[in-house]
């Protein structure tokens, strides 16, 4: 894994460790019970989103740093999780194609 793909794994864990950490202790204005006029009451009172960036951030890492454990030192190949070379579809005699 070059510097580039390292980059961008952590930027795609990243943000999916983001999405997961939105919903997180959201507060809505409905929650709230003070809805500003015009928007929804499902609209985000309070949010957090600095704090939720940085432990993203960290938790980002935490994965991101094993990820690339288990792909620079190989501790799973594609050996390992190439199933139709285990699971083939077996030989011809069992498929019914032989003679």
């Amino acid at each position: 894994m070059g510097p580039v793909s390292g980059l961008v794994l952590y930027a795609v864990i990243w943000f999916l460790t983001f999405f997961v950490a939105i919903p997180i202790r959201l507060q809505t204005q409905g929650e709230a019970g003070s809805t500003v006029p015009g928007t929804h009451h499902s609209s985000p009172e309070r949010h957090d989103l600095k704090k939720k960036a940085w432990i993203t951030t960290a938790v980002a890492f935490v994965i991101w740093a094993f990820t690339a454990y288990v792909i620079l030192w190989d501790v799973i190949t594609l050996d390992d999780i190439d199933l139709f070379t285990r699971f083939g579809p077996g030989p011809v005699e069992e498929r019914g194609l032989g003679g």
